[in-house]
């Protein structure tokens, strides 16, 4: 190869890797914080309704008055596969609190099935057409991207948005503080 095109083969890898990496830290510290979100947003999001694996349409308004973690996810999607084996442990921690978590995944229920046998996942996996992620826009998740997670608190209010990878520890503290907040509020009236 000559010296210019094997600069400039260097260059562009380094560039894409660049671009790859600024892209790969931005979605694994993305926190929606800031986002101005919709007052009815979590009411609108329990109105979803969803066919689980086996094709039983599932509505998100049941697990209402529990802290609800909606985890939007993929088979296909590396990010995904890192953290639901957590989700799933922290489902389990929580089994006996008000705490319920649901996966929709954007994915077909052949895949959906095949991954719940291998890592038996404790809580319902819904299934959503790739167009789910638009409404995940209003949340803040302008990208459309995966894995995010929604976590509504006992009313129905959103608590919580992450685009990107939530850790263990991050994802107990969200689930504890709200828990909390449900605690005072309900010892308030």
């Amino acid at each position: 190869m000559k010296r210019p095109t094997r600069l400039l083969a260097i260059l562009a890898v380094a560039g894409v890797a660049g671009v790859a990496g600024y892209l790969t830290r931005e979605l694994s510290r993305s926190d929606t914080a800031g986002v101005e979100v919709p007052a009815d947003a979590g009411r609108a999001l329990l109105a979803t309704r969803l066919p689980d694996a086996d094709g039983t349409l599932q509505a998100l308004e049941q697990w209402r008055g529990k802290v609800l973690i909606i985890n939007y996810w993929a088979t296909w999607c590396p990010p995904c596969m890192k953290e639901i084996p957590d989700f799933a442990s922290v489902a389990r921690d929580f089994a006996d609190k008000p705490v319920q978590f649901v996966g929709i995944s954007i994915d077909r229920v052949e895949n959906v099935k095949a991954f719940d046998e291998r890592i038996d996942v404790p809580y319902p996996l819904l299934i959503a057409p790739p167009q789910a992620l638009e409404a995940t826009a209003r949340l803040g998740n302008t990208a459309q991207a995966l894995p995010f997670t929604v976590i509504l608190d006992a009313r129905g209010e959103i608590g919580h948005l992450k685009l990107g990878v939530l850790n263990k520890s991050e994802l107990e503290g969200k689930i504890r503080a709200l828990l909390t907040k449900n605690t005072r509020s309900d010892s308030a009236q």
